[in-house]
């Protein structure tokens, strides 16, 4: 692995910066391209990474990324999008639109890896935007035969910098109740270090291609008992106050009125209609199939949850 070069779209983001550093530490060449240098100037910090400010969207930039590397990695990824059928048009380019302009250059550059970041739920009939849109992802992601997929499909994130338990910690620290959506929908959350393994591990495993990998955790919760932990491990548990889903959507509706990315959307509520949890019954591949030892979020989360505890795992890492 040591002469590999890659190229990572989306790695200058929670995910990608942990996985960035990971290939670091292998000694891969890595290029992240980057919309705004700013964003991604501390991975400069790695010595084998080089960060470029370019449109990803843009065809011929794209050949021009791939050009020459080994794999091309895709993590680029969205919450939210304006509505649309079967899915919104944020949610087209994001998750759709990209993955098929990247694999197209990787095949007219003949790059024969492409490692895909999809998600759990993903499904072409899924009752959210957000799930067909990735369920779309990863047909192009599969376009081109010659262009050898692997596709990953996380629970929710957990880690250092995360948008998740640290979104819960610190609304609980602001406010003196938690009106909470969706208490009984289930997660099982994997923690960044184990999805950032799993990326690197398949990059070193030609046994890997053309396969789907789901990734969850070892713990199983709901959204209420995670809620719960984050209050729990930055010190200020609150109660929480369960809404029924007439009212849900109603407070979705309201939070999407507001300026910036709304902390719940109405395609949100949707997602959690469907639990996120691995699916046996599909028979896709897990992090044990390429031998991760996953990591419990109590193992984890207290560590940079804790009021104490302000700087990230990953900023304290050495050469970071």
């Amino acid at each position: 692995m040591r002469e590999m070069n890659v190229v990572v779209f989306g790695g200058s983001g929670f995910i990608g910066s942990h996985l960035v550093a990971q290939l670091a530490a292998e000694e891969i060449r890595v290029t992240v391209p980057t919309r705004r240098f700013e964003k991604a100037k501390h991975l400069l910090e790695l010595a084998t990474v080089e960060v470029v400010e370019v449109d990803i969207h843009h065809e011929g930039t794209l050949r021009e990324l791939v050009a020459g590397r080994d794999a091309a990695i895709n993590l680029v990824g969205i919450l939210h999008s304006r509505p649309g059928t079967p899915y919104g048009p944020d949610f087209a380019r994001a998750h759709v639109e990209l993955p098929q302009k990247i694999v197209d250059a990787c095949a007219l550059e003949k790059v024969p890896r492409y490692l895909h970041m999809s998600a759990l739920g993903a499904d072409v009939n899924g009752p959210s935007m957000y799930q067909r849109s990735k369920a779309a992802g990863e047909l192009a992601a599969r376009s081109h035969p010659e262009v050898a997929a692997t596709i990953f499909r996380p629970s929710v994130v957990f880690g250092p910098e995360d948008h998740f338990m640290n979104m819960f910690a610190r609304l609980q620290r602001l406010t003196p109740v938690v009106p909470l959506a969706c208490p009984n929908a289930a997660f099982q959350p994997v923690f960044v270090g184990d999805v950032a393994a799993a990326f690197v591990h398949a990059l070193a495993d030609p046994k890997t291609r053309h396969q789907v990998y789901q990734l969850g955790g070892p713990n199983i919760y709901t959204l209420s008992e995670l809620v719960r932990l984050a209050g729990h491990y930055s010190g200020h548990e609150r109660p929480i106050i369960e809404l029924p889903y007439f009212l849900a959507v109603q407070q979705a509706w309201l939070l999407e009125l507001l300026p910036g990315e709304p902390l719940i959307s109405r395609d949100n509520l949707e997602s959690m209609k469907v639990d996120n949890v691995l699916d046996p019954a599909i028979g896709a591949l897990t992090a044990d199939a390429l031998g991760i030892k996953l990591t419990a979020l109590e193992a984890v989360a207290p560590n940079y949850l804790h009021p104490t505890e302000r700087l990230s795992l990953f900023r304290s890492h050495p050469g970071r």
